[in-house]
């Protein structure tokens, strides 16, 4: 007689950082089921903000985990090996190699892909995307020998890259199409801030600069013509204009897309068999009462608890105030929340001393965001406000002489503390 295995099996598809960190928390919540976790690369999951933080120190390769914790909880790494079809009505997941893989639930975490540049050039040697160890053990080669480097995006990655070849003084030319850099994730002031700091440093920044074509020399990359006719010479080109969903998997399995894999409040997709979680995902956050994309770790690990919660039936945690960091140089910087438009900057510590902090009010002074850096304090301090929807006094908020815990307001709007300052405040 045919028995019926009771075992559940959850089948997750990306071995990336959401995907690992899910794997992880399921064994640490005593699930006792079935654990696959299949990845595309032939490496076991890593930390990928090293790759352009780092890659050029002896650190730039973090792994999540030991590869021996993998067998050591029972949890079936597929390297190499990525899941490329879908049966929802069977639930089964077949990889790459033909393996198919029955399951109670799939959760995906296929994470984002870099945006490519759409020019005669593109796929010349020595043009990189910085995503995988790959391409940072490139990077890291081209920038030890001392190369010049082109920086087509001027996001978070692309100022990483350029910070950390200037420290080991490569020429770095940074190319941005917006009139600023980092245009979609941060102010104007803390990119005032950023494009100073890094000038200072003899990195230079061209903005409004339509990158045309990729000029190659014996099939390498040897320089950059702008729209407007100018050539930028270099050796090595690191393309960072944004990331694309990686969410062809869920639409052929016939998922609700848009931008990305729609998710609840909980992880949970159109069909209620399969979860998705990481950069991959358009999620509802209740703290935004939006749909959103994030693209950062402390996102995708949210994420992987909300999943481990609903495969193990235990409460869903509450969402917690989006945040990033990046570092550039010895800047230190912290973000929490998500820039809304309508609010007014205030400025809080002076960015000549090296540290200082902006926030973003709504009307009722209520912080939506606050940007910092190398100010640690103001980081928890402005997370925690704007978990709690403290308002806070202009004024006070913009002295620095006023210790953060007295800035929240009253209704009436005045300082709790007695005596706070009556300067204005800094408008930036």
């Amino acid at each position: 007689m045919n028995t019926i295995d009771p075992t559940p099996t959850v089948v997750i598809v990306g071995a990336g950082q959401a995907g690992a960190t899910l794997a992880g928390l399921l064994r640490q919540e005593k699930f006792t089921g079935r654990v696959v976790l299949a990845g595309a690369e032939s490496v076991p999951p890593y930390q990928r903000p090293p790759l352009s933080k780092k890659y050029d120190g002896d650190d730039y390769v973090q792994w999540l985990r030991p590869e021996s914790f993998y067998a050591d909880n029972d949890i079936e790494l597929r390297l190499d090996d990525p899941v490329v079809r879908v049966d929802r009505a069977a639930r089964t997941a077949t990889t790459r190699s033909g393996v198919t893989l029955t399951y109670d639930t799939l959760v995906l975490a296929t994470g984002a892909s870099p945006r490519a540049l759409p020019i005669p050039g593109a796929d010349l040697s020595g043009v990189l995307a910085l995503r995988t160890l790959g391409d940072a053990e490139e990077l890291r080669t081209a920038v030890l020998a001392g190369s010049r480097l082109a920086i087509v995006g001027a996001g978070y990655v692309g100022l990483e890259v350029a910070a950390a070849a200037r420290a080991r003084g490569c020429d770095v030319t940074v190319i941005e199409r917006e009139e600023r850099v980092l245009a979609r994730v941060a102010s104007p002031e803390l990119s005032r801030i950023l494009t100073d700091s890094h000038r200072a440093r003899g990195t230079r920044i061209l903005i409004g600069a339509a990158v045309e074509e990729l000029l190659g020399r014996d099939g390498r990359v040897c320089g950059i013509r702008l729209g407007d006719g100018r050539e930028i010479d270099c050796d090595t080109v690191i393309v960072g204009i944004g990331a694309i969903p990686e969410d062809g998997l869920a639409r052929s399995a016939g998922l609700e897309c848009m931008a990305g894999i729609v998710v609840d409040n909980a992880a949970r997709t159109s069909d209620p068999r399969i979860l998705a979680i990481g950069d991959v995902t358009h999620r509802m956050h209740d703290g935004l009462g939006t749909l959103v994309r994030l693209e950062s770790i402390p996102s995708a690990t949210e994420q992987a608890k909300q999943a481990a919660a609903v495969i193990t039936g235990t409460a869903i945690p509450p969402h917690e105030v989006p945040w990033f960091w990046s570092d550039q140089f010895d800047l230190k910087m912290k973000m929490a929340g998500v820039l809304a438009p309508g609010t007014e900057a205030v400025l809080r510590g002076d960015p000549g001393t090296g540290s200082c902090s902006v926030f973003h009010l709504d009307a009722d002074g209520i912080p939506r965001t606050v940007e910092t850096i190398n100010a640690a304090a103001d980081f928890m301090a402005g997370k925690k406000f704007i978990g709690n929807r403290t308002p806070l006094n202009r004024t006070a908020l913009a002295d620095i002489g006023t210790p953060l815990r007295e800035v929240a307001q009253t209704p009436d709007h005045t300082p709790i503390a007695a005596g706070a300052s009556t300067r204005t405040p800094r408008r930036i």
